[in-house]
């Protein structure tokens, strides 16, 4: 078995974002999150089952890059998101939308910055 056969590359990839640096939010079509990494969770201090029952709109202050990204597909720049006890922390990613399983889902793959 080589490491190009498609299911170890899933699984190696699954577990490289989980494990992974990056924080990466993916959210349904009505902006509901479906799935976060570790990374996501700590950057913005919740625990995964509490993350995953926000919505984009809870924790991003610009609501229109939200819209944006909506209607074109594809967004980047740097966003404040708020944590669990309240503060913001800058958030710079680059978001789009794309199909997961069979869903369409928008994918937020960034760094956050705190002072």
């Amino acid at each position: 078995m080589g490491v190009s056969e498609p299911l170890i590359q899933a699984s190696l990839l699954g577990e490289a974002v989980e494990h992974g640096p990056a924080a990466v939010f993916v959210a349904d079509e009505e902006g509901r999150y479906v799935a976060v990494n570790q990374a996501a969770c700590a950057l913005l201090g919740y625990p995964r089952e509490e993350l995953l029952s926000l919505q984009v709109t809870d924790l991003v202050e610009d609501t229109g890059k939200w819209e944006e990204m909506r209607q074109s597909g594809r967004v980047s720049g740097r966003s404040s998101l708020t944590c669990k006890d309240g503060t913001l922390v800058e958030f710079t990613y680059v978001a789009g939308a794309t199909v997961v399983a069979g869903m369409p889902v928008y994918v937020a793959v960034g760094i956050g910055e705190t002072d």
